[in-house]
């Protein structure tokens, strides 16, 4: 997917198409009044005020032939500067530039606007030099939009729209926006009956349904018995806690404003986490470690809670409850290296098994101007971002450095995975942190019989399973590979007096040997049967008749293929045991 606000030349273009779009509204709505037009990342927008007038799914396609006139007039796009003073003479009857205009800073005494045959408007550009570079174009979408944000303002009409160089690139824009579509993990998820959300229950609080909480303890099973290959622990912690352990590590001065509200509760004030790492803080805290015990890696699939804004919220890519793949290894200072680098190979190995290649390391640091906002003292932040540094060199993994990304109590390594619709999505992360020990003042018994400070690596490999879900989604399109389907395998059979009884025999077979399947037995024809399979993205369709219970075989056709191959029931159920053992992603 193009970011139109990144490309340089893109920007121009579709800013100069805004404009466009500008003089077309205003030809066909006189009394039209306009707010700002910038560029965003999926092209352009432009927030207008039409009074009385509302714009409707049908409205467009006259907005977009008002906009190829003008285009096709050819008018020179003419910047121009002026005072302060005459642009407040030239814009007196629209308050919306009075407003932009009065806010200036008052250094800004020379004003730019451009001019393109009839229409003029407030900007600081540039532009492209002519209207007829803007031909190929598209208008998206509407909607409302307050005015500066603000929801005590009038609703002014959003019109979205994008803007390519030629029309075979516009083309292949637009048919991405359609697979794009398709992708929205939002769209799947009801689709496949995965989650679900509702008013009643709230904002941002997702409800797994059955297949959505399958793929979820399958997901949860594969990266725990991962983790205990390594030597983690699991443990289990509640979800709401006293401030008072909040207030030690110092989350609520922090991290308030992005947590749900304090209950008070017998004289004292509990809140429901955003974060479970103080927990295993206190975990850690309560026996007396050793040096010999170290590193002590203790691991959780949390459910955490944070009050993200409603506009933020994005099904469950980004919601108010979900779940975290998270763990906290306890280790000596010498040991450092060695558990970033376990973990950066856990993470490659977990990619390896998702079929992953298009990420990025990240190392995310501190901000050195604005530094209140975090933790601690120079010298232990310097050293902590070196230490990563370190490591990443040292194993010669490709990274890039970013200012400002760090969590508030140390540096990080996060990887950046490029999804399918081009989001650029944080999976996992690591980070380094000197602080939490600290604070929580845990301590360990050195070979001398000195008790010194562990460090903490906070790492998750899934991050959220809530955002692993749905990065999957869009990446599959919901077509998961057979080991991570909800429903693996679904027996048709042809008749179903005729072939019940086999199909219950084959569909008994499988669930013996731990295969998800079911039977679909109604009263429907075949070719109904069999497309509704294929509308699930059911992996397997097994298709049974008289032939099958003749020879004891099966007639099998994967999903999104249209061969059908027939086995023997040995042959089939050795196939699927080696596929599903095997995690293949075919």
């Amino acid at each position: 997917m193009i970011n139109f606000k990144e490309d340089e030349k893109l920007n121009v273009l579709n800013h100069s198409c805004a404009h466009l779009m500008a003089q077309a509204v205003k030809h066909l709505y006189p009394k039209a009044l306009f707010w700002v037009g910038p560029v965003v990342e999926e092209g352009f927008y432009y927030d207008i005020d039409l009074g009385d007038e509302v714009i409707r799914d049908e409205d467009l396609p006259k907005i977009e032939k008002e906009m190829k006139k003008c285009a096709k007039a050819a008018k020179n796009i003419v910047r121009r500067e002026i005072s302060k003073e005459e642009a407040l003479e030239m814009f007196a009857d629209d308050p919306y530039k009075v407003d932009l205009i009065s806010r200036m800073d008052e250094d800004e005494t020379v004003i730019s606007c451009y001019t393109q045959g009839d229409f003029t408007d407030l900007c600081r550009g540039p532009h492209v030099e002519n209207t007829k570079q803007c031909r190929y174009f598209k208008l998206l979408k509407h909607s409302g939009a307050y005015w500066k944000g603000d929801k005590n303002n009038k609703v002014l009409q959003r019109i979205y729209g994008v803007c390519l160089p030629t029309q075979e690139e516009l083309d292949a824009h637009l048919a991405d926006l359609e697979d794009a579509k398709m992708r929205d993990h939002r769209k799947l998820g009801k689709d496949l009956q995965m989650f679900m959300f509702s008013d009643v229950v709230g904002a941002g609080l997702p409800m797994w349904l059955p297949n959505g909480f399958t793929v979820r303890r399958i997901l949860s099973d594969y990266i725990m018995n991962k983790e205990l290959a390594q030597g983690y622990i699991h443990v289990m912690t509640p979800s709401v806690v006293s401030t008072k352990l909040y207030k030690i590590s110092g989350h609520l001065a922090h991290y308030k404003d992005d947590m749900f509200p304090i209950m008070e509760r017998d004289h004292d004030e509990y809140c429901l986490r955003p974060m479970n790492c103080p927990e295993h803080m206190v975990m850690f805290r309560s026996t007396l470690h050793s040096y010999r015990d170290l590193p002590v890696r203790i691991a959780e699939i949390a459910n955490d809670f944070r009050f993200e804004a409603g506009g933020a919220l994005t099904g469950i890519e980004r919601s108010r409850a979900f779940t975290q793949n998270d763990s906290h290894i306890f280790c000596r200072p010498d040991q450092i290296a060695d558990e970033i680098k376990g973990v950066t190979k856990l993470i490659l190995d977990v990619y390896k098994d998702f079929g992953f290649e298009n990420y990025s390391f990240r190392l995310s640091l501190r901000d050195p101007v604005n530094t209140e906002k975090y933790f601690g003292n120079d010298e232990l932040w310097e050293k902590s971002e070196a230490e990563l540094r370190e490591v990443l060199k040292e194993m010669g993994v490709p990274y890039y450095e970013a200012l400002g990304e760090a969590a508030f109590y140390g540096p990080k390594i996060d990887v950046q995975v490029r999804s399918a619709l081009g989001h650029d999505v944080t999976l996992s992360t690591i980070q380094l942190d000197y602080q939490l020990p600290e604070r929580f003042e845990l301590e360990y018994v050195a070979s001398n019989g000195e008790k010194l400070r562990p460090v903490v690596i906070h790492r998750a490999i899934l991050g959220s399973l809530d955002r692993f879900v749905a990065f999957l989604l869009e990446e599959t399109k919901g077509n998961f590979p057979l080991w991570l389907a909800p429903k693996q395998a679904v027996v048709i059979p042809i008749k179903a007096e005729a072939h019940g009884e086999y199909a219950d025999k084959v569909a008994d077979l499988l669930a013996e040997n731990g295969v998800r399947v079911s039977v679909d037995g109604r009263n429907e024809k075949l070719g109904y049967r069999i497309r509704e399979a294929q509308t699930s993205k059911i992996p397997l369709e097994i298709v049974v008749g008289d032939g099958e219970i003749a020879d004891q075989s099966v007639t099998v056709r994967r999903y999104g293929r249209k061969e059908a191959v027939k086995m023997t029931l040995d042959e089939f159920l050795a196939a699927v045991n080696e596929e599903i053992n095997s995690r293949s992603l075919a």
